[in-house]
């Protein structure tokens, strides 16, 4: 395809993030995969990223991921900073055919406001669509096309926001060095919980379990914005205001007592070549959903690495788990099923889950889908 297209990605990570980063990570398995198909690439995000690209374009050299746990009215500017670049890059210059944005709410608002004055655009949604009621109830734009993650996601969009939908693209993911693979690696005895320790997230529920049926569980992914463990306690003992971010609230109040450094171990953060091993050596990948996950990067990566995925039926689940071939389902909040399927997750097999993974969910696959929605919005259909 013959296009120049920007991605916005936003300030708040670098592409490729070093760990914890869906949409990121999302991103740089994409590029590559636009570029070996002629797509030229201006990517909008902050100067550390290292993603090669066509134009690299920023307000901010350094990510901004960790002032979105300030007040509102000391991080507002920094979305708005990074949209307004975006805005005089689209107004200055003719060469952009398409706009491809990842930014939550401020980037289909002010590009929706461009209507006219800049091309089309396709707004990938990844996040709970009943998290912005008055703009996803009232959205409409004339030149803003949107599309999913999954089907389960855009099932529960407002109506004025389906009817600007294109459809849905599943998740492929960068993280997957263990695919092509012959010798599996050696699986150890333990679970793992990929992301970001939030009540959705289920981290509770994993660390419960672990105690119940004797099963070690490790933890992997920040508290807010504490990144490993030594600096959640300083916060902790310094600062009297940690607690008030809800994630540390979780942490402390949910999660923290079954956290025995044996049993179950919370890691932080973990860069992509740690968390390739973790998950590859894992007998399974735990998914104990407390909401509708929209998008799964962390059940394809754990599919590409080989290691099946166990979890609860919920959000984007069931399209991308092949119940009893690539992972285990249980009914939402049904805890003691959840149990049953852990002690089965060993029958399954690794080179299943890499041989789907690599038909489903690689980044090419993905680029397709996306060059076919990059000719709808381009037509206008």
């Amino acid at each position: 395809m013959a296009l120049r297209v920007l991605i916005n990605t936003g300030p708040w990570l670098p592409v490729p993030p070093s760990g914890y980063g869906g949409i990121e990570n999302m991103v740089a398995a994409l590029v590559p995969e636009l570029r070996r198909r002629g797509v030229r690439v201006v990517l909008a995000s902050v100067g550390e990223s290292q993603l090669p690209v066509d134009e690299l374009v920023h307000v901010h050299q350094r990510p901004q991921f960790a002032a979105l746990q300030q007040p509102y009215n000391r991080v507002m500017g920094v979305a708005n900073a990074h949209m307004h670049l975006v805005a005089r890059q689209l107004l200055q210059r003719d060469d952009i055919d398409l706009v491809h944005d990842h930014m939550e709410a401020a980037g289909p608002t002010v590009l929706s406001a461009m209507d006219g004055h800049a091309p089309p655009v396709l707004h990938t949604l990844h996040w709970d669509l009943a998290k912005h009621p008055d703009l996803y109830g009232t959205f409409a734009s004339e030149r803003v096309f949107v599309n999913g993650v999954s089907s389960a996601q855009l099932a529960r969009a407002p109506a004025a926001l389906r009817a600007r939908s294109l459809g849905h693209v599943h998740l492929a993911t960068p993280l997957a060095r263990y695919a092509d693979r012959r010798v599996t690696p050696a699986k150890v005895d333990y679970l793992v919980v990929l992301g970001r320790i939030t009540p959705g997230k289920g981290q509770h529920v994993a660390a419960r379990l672990a105690h119940r049926i004797a099963v070690d569980v490790v933890l992997a992914g920040p508290v807010g914005p504490h990144h490993d463990p030594p600096a959640l306690a300083r916060a902790l003992a310094e600062d009297p205001d940690a607690r008030q971010n809800p994630d540390v609230a979780y942490w402390c109040d949910q999660v923290r007592q079954h956290v025995d450094g044996h049993r179950v171990r919370w890691i932080g953060s973990v860069s992509s070549a740690e968390r390739d091993q973790l998950v590859a050596h894992a007998l399974a990948t735990l998914f104990p959903l407390c909401w509708e996950e929209p998008g799964g990067t962390a059940v394809v990566e754990s599919l590409a690495l080989g290691t099946p995925v166990v979890g609860y039926a919920r959000g984007c689940l069931p399209e991308l788990v092949e119940h009893g071939h690539t992972g285990l389902l249980a009914a939402p909040d049904d805890e003691d099923g959840l149990a049953a399927l852990v002690r089965r997750a060993r029958t399954l097999s690794p080179a299943d889950c890499r041989r789907t993974a690599a038909r489903r969910f690689s980044p090419a696959v993905m680029a397709d889908g996306y060059c076919r929605l990059y000719e709808r919005v381009l037509s206008g259909r």
